[in-house]
């Protein structure tokens, strides 16, 4: 079996499946990407050449680790299942510049990892087909930890997606987009249907591209209490801004909460899904600068 074969097709992926009775763990999430054209879509939103590096999170049987090795200098691939160590390294012999690390991506010091495997480097993206019960967690940390990356093109579940680049003012825009645009500027690339994966997941996918921001496009004063405030807008949907917030800041101060809205140019009457990136950073400096809610 050459290790030099696309693994991303049904037949191939179907052999090495059999070669090493591997059997999936659906605790894990696995679902192996076998579509050549949207593998090629998702390394090319990457944008990587020789001169960057890719970190892969979850690579399976290295379909998408394949096509990485092919278009940038370095490629880490952090895979949770031991299983699968020995079959990337056979299916991956013939790529020099790939390094397969075993571990969790929640638990690994990724600053540490990406400043060993992609010195010299001019940059470094994580590509990846995400697994779907880990999708936030594992996003929130690579954006939280504030690791030098210059994009992140991961396929994930469709509606979530489309929750990252939603807009204010439709159901999909909620925490989790304010969060990811805060900082990232998303964009859809395409959409996966489940057929093009063994074994078929029950709902479609879709790639997206997060390109790091620089900074964020709003000033913050302290980032916990402004991602607190929009949490706490979102506490309950059907709610007013006013209503989730009188929870937030305790109902004593349940009165000067619609004077500071009106201050800040948002009525009291409006819910969390219409009120833009701006107006958050806006609505928490004006709560952390009365004091709420009280430490």
């Amino acid at each position: 079996m050459s290790a030099q074969a696309d693994v991303g097709t049904p037949k191939r992926t179907k052999d090495i499946i059999s070669k090493y009775g591997f059997s999936f763990k659906k605790s894990l999430g696995q679902n192996f990407l076998i579509d050549q054209n949207i593998l090629r879509k998702i390394v090319s939103a990457a944008e990587l050449d020789e001169s960057k590096g890719a970190l892969e999170i979850g690579p399976g049987i290295g379909a998408l680790t394949q096509q990485l090795a092919q278009a940038a200098g370095r490629v880490t691939a952090v895979e949770i299942d031991n299983r699968l160590i020995p079959i990337l390294r056979d299916v991956l012999a013939d790529a020099p510049n790939v390094h397969v690390e075993h571990g969790d991506v929640l638990k690994l010091d990724l600053e540490a990892l990406i400043a060993e495997q992609f010195a010299g480097l001019s940059g470094v993206s994580v590509v990846a087909n995400l697994p779907y019960y880990v999708t936030t967690p594992i996003l929130m940390k690579l954006l939280e930890e504030k690791l030098p990356l210059q994009h992140i093109v991961v396929m994930i579940q469709k509606e979530v997606a489309e929750r990252m680049a939603a807009k204010p003012g439709g159901k999909e825009y909620g925490s989790l987009s304010i969060a990811v645009q805060y900082y990232c500027v998303p964009e859809l690339v395409c959409i996966v249907p489940h057929t093009v994966f063994i074994p078929q997941p029950n709902v479609d996918s879709a790639v997206i591209k997060l390109t790091v921001r620089d900074k964020p496009p709003v000033d913050v004063a302290d980032e916990a209490h402004f991602f607190r405030t929009v949490q706490a807008c979102f506490a309950q949907r059907r709610k007013t801004i006013a209503n989730n917030l009188t929870a937030f800041v305790g109902k004593a101060h349940r009165e000067s909460l619609g004077p500071l809205l009106v201050s800040c140019g948002i009525d009291p009457s409006r819910r969390g899904e219409t009120l833009s990136l701006a107006e958050y950073a806006l609505l928490s400096r004006a709560l952390l600068d009365a004091g709420l809610p009280e430490a």
